[in-house]
């Protein structure tokens, strides 16, 4: 969706940004963003390794299972 954009948008559109926000509020504006995408990509992070831990401990608990079996016969 961005791809399309292309640089002239991307001028037009802080150009608009600037004449309706103003000079003042756009590194606020900047910085909410910027705190925004941190914290969303932190989270896509740590469900990562979450649900990789998760399976990996699936996976352990499956083959204590099976040795558990073939012990036992």
């Amino acid at each position: 969706m961005l791809s399309s954009i292309g640089i002239p948008g991307l001028i037009l559109i802080l150009v608009i940004a600037l004449i309706i926000f103003g000079p003042s509020k756009l590194p606020e504006i900047g910085r909410a963003f910027g705190n925004t995408f941190k914290k969303s990509t932190n989270d896509l992070i740590s469900n990562e390794k979450e649900e990789k831990t998760n399976f990996e401990e699936k996976n352990n608990r499956i083959a204590l299972e099976k040795s558990k079996r073939l012990e036992t016969k």
